[in-house]
């Protein structure tokens, strides 16, 4: 006899226990009702980067000395400077430089080494294209400022959405 009415104390605690943790689920779900939503409009609504944001780089053609340092520290060897050594003046003559964007991996390596600040990233996320060679950016591409989103006057940020009540 006391086999079976052990067996069903153990019932009962397991079926207390088993109500107590499907009202702590229930709860936590209750607690997540009345938050704002996550998700945005995209389109319509842009999230505002953060300061460290690794977008598309900005590039200053007057600063550039052509010493190819940003060649050398990208892992894929991405930057192509074409440049002509001036034997005149003794120095290099920038010509050309690009960068393909459907390849670079946005490491920011070429940025942190520029010994001119010739480079720098943007805030800009809005690379995509319907053709791949769209994609390499020369350096009046390069050299256009993106608009930021909180100017944008199109685009209603995440700060300036009304506030759930």
């Amino acid at each position: 006899m006391f086999p079976m009415l052990t067996g069903f104390m153990n019932y009962g605690q397991q079926t207390v226990r088993a109500a107590r943790y499907i009202g702590q689920g229930f709860m936590i779900t209750l607690s997540h009702a009345n938050r704002l939503p996550v998700t945005i409009q995209y389109p319509y609504e842009k999230l505002i980067t953060s300061e460290r944001f690794r977008g598309r780089i900005h590039f200053e053609f007057d600063k550039c000395i052509a010493c190819e340092v940003c060649v050398r520290v990208c892992p894929i060897d991405l930057p192509v400077v074409d440049w002509k050594l001036e034997t005149g003046i003794r120095k290099k003559r920038l010509f050309n430089y690009s960068i393909d964007f459907g390849i670079c991996i946005f490491c920011g390596n070429c940025v942190e080494y520029c010994p001119t600040n010739c480079l720098s990233m943007t805030e800009e996320y809005e690379l995509s294209a319907y053709d791949r060679h769209e994609l390499n950016y020369n350096q009046i591409a390069l050299g256009r400022l993106p608009i930021s989103v909180i100017e944008d006057y199109t685009i209603r940020t995440i700060l300036n959405s009304p506030k759930i009540k």
